[in-house]
């Protein structure tokens, strides 16, 4: 590698490195307000809340890589054209696109790491990810006592207090009911004060309360021991000077839940999953499209009987595997048919008299005018029928869009690996037509193009779901558009385009003017 590769790669991956940490941390951010009020307040340690973070950071990755990629091009080739340093290169007879060697490379080897990443890594964060804040989202927020209300946290159990000190720990005016014998408001334990932690690793609350009572209303059992009149209640009052209570925090943990319940996402399913989940799902739509040809031979059992349709061919090897199947698996043969043929005259002229008879009547029940059930017995098969086909439909409507779901996503983990590449093409040779480098022009232009990307995807994303457009234009729309806007501004820059330089739309402006002027025959008026 030459020294001067080795400077612009090695001006490159700096900013390359910082623009896409700072990326990933703004677009971590605003993905995690989302579930703010979610995880704030559940008392999680800091290894979930870091897990979450990390396999969240994983997943926004695809997203971050082709902005890291823009914005850092920009901010290299701005700043070496904004110290000359690209004239210079020019000038030893190094053309740009040689300059841009080096970086496009590494993009190229980059390209291929977020393919893997999007292929590989960003499944299983997302499965990690959400399965994970499902289970944040169900665990119970963590005990609070508030003053002056009961607090019902702790499964049948009641607490209140009318004053909690700083320290989190010494209560003041603590009634406690509690109701896990399901027989009411029967126990209620009052006391004038207390502390309060937690033991066993925060699996268990203690309460130790000073100077109170606890007031029990007698079961009926207590009362038929006791020998009292059952239609009168017992009570009995258990004065205290100290006493420890100890409840269960088990409701208040984070339980899991198994994976296996969120792996049909499409986000959590790579290439070849994907490829496995479109292939059964056509299958799925090949069985009701077949089901659709076949239920003229269940349903018009006179008319149209045989008449034949021919399926399309991938229905008909369908039709053909599926008859094969079921003929290797049938061990039940057909009985043979055997005419019998009398050889007495008496009954073959008998035989003959019943054939008329059957004839006669048969001609007579369809020669004969319709009556009333008859219509009504087709009018519902004809409804049967039409609701057999509705259903047929929406059903192939519903697969249909599950198909597309899963396209869609097949077509994202290449797509967005991809955009590394079309937004070099923009941010390399846009970089050296504005000639400034910092933060400044080089943020401003990157969140215009990465707006111009995100709404072509989101918008060709929502078209192909509603089958407006093919899946594959919609989700290669923004890279395709964004790579050709990519050529031209290299283009541009390889002939030292002054696209943004004010003092060249002067000139032109001046030269309209002049080329108006005179063909109006007026003169122009000087600066």
């Amino acid at each position: 590698m030459k020294k001067i590769d080795k400077l612009i790669l090695s001006t490159f991956l700096g900013p390359f490195i910082l623009t896409f940490l700072v990326v990933v941390f703004i677009l971590l951010t605003q993905h995690m307000l989302k579930y703010f009020d979610d995880i704030i307040g559940k008392d999680l340690g800091w290894d979930v809340v870091g897990s979450l973070l990390f396999y969240f950071a994983i997943f926004m990755s695809p997203v971050a890589l082709p902005l890291g990629v823009l914005l850092s091009s920009l901010i290299t080739f701005g700043n070496l054209g904004e110290h000359h340093e690209i004239t210079a290169i020019k000038s030893l007879g190094i053309s740009l696109s040689r300059s841009l060697s080096p970086i496009f490379g590494f993009v190229l080897a980059l390209t291929l790491i977020a393919f893997y990443i999007n292929n590989n890594l960003v499944p299983k964060a997302a499965l990690e990810a959400y399965s994970l804040l499902y289970d944040i989202k169900q665990k119970k927020p963590a005990l609070d006592l508030k003053e002056g209300a009961f607090i019902s946290s702790i499964p049948d159990i009641s607490i209140k207090v009318n004053k909690k000190f700083p320290d989190g720990k010494t209560l003041k005016g603590v009634i406690i009911y509690d109701h896990r014998g399901k027989s009411g408001n029967k126990e209620v334990t009052i006391a004038d004060s207390g502390k309060m932690s937690t033991i066993l690793n925060e699996q268990y609350l203690k309460l130790e309360l000073f100077d109170g009572y606890n007031y029990n209303e007698g079961s009926s059992a207590e009362k038929d021991m006791s020998g009292a009149d059952p239609t009168k209640e017992t009570l009995s009052k258990t004065r205290f000077t100290k006493t420890q209570i100890v409840f269960d925090l088990s409701s208040f943990g984070m339980m899991r839940t198994d994976k296996k319940w969120f792996e049909g996402n499409r986000i959590m399913r790579n290439v070849s999953e994907l490829r496995l989940d479109m292939d059964s799902v056509k299958q799925q739509i090949y069985e009701q499209q077949l089901g659709v040809y076949t239920v003229q031979q269940n349903l018009f059992r006179f008319h149209q009987k045989k008449d034949t349709i021919t399926l399309p061919p991938a229905l008909q090897k369908i039709k053909n595997r599926r008859d094969s199947i079921a003929k290797n698996q049938s061990k039940v043969t057909a009985p043979q048919q055997s005419t019998v043929v009398s050889v007495k005259s008496g009954i073959i002229k008998e035989d003959t008299l019943l054939w008329r008879k059957i004839k006669l009547v048969s001609d007579s029940i369809f020669n004969a005018a319709p009556i009333a059930h008859e219509y009504t017995n087709a009018l519902n098969q004809v409804r049967m029928i039409k609701s057999q086909l509705i259903n047929f439909n929406s059903q192939i409507a519903l697969q249909d869009q599950e198909y597309r779901v899963f396209e869609i996503q097949w077509h994202k983990i290449f797509s967005n690996s991809f955009a590394c590449i079309a937004m070099f093409l923009i941010g390399a040779p846009l970089g050296a037509i504005i000639k400034k480098g910092g933060l400044g022009v080089p943020v401003l232009v990157s969140i215009f193009f990465f707006i111009v990307f995100y709404l072509l995807s989101m918008i060709g994303d929502k078209w192909a779901r509603a089958d407006i457009i093919p899946v594959p234009i919609g989700v290669w729309a923004g890279d395709v558009i964004l790579l050709l806007i990519g050529l031209i501004l290299l283009k541009q820059a390889k002939a030292d385009a002054r696209l943004f330089d004010a003092d060249s739309y002067n000139v032109m402006w001046d030269k309209a003017k002049t080329w108006l002027f005179k063909r109006n025959h007026i003169k122009p008026k000087t600066r």
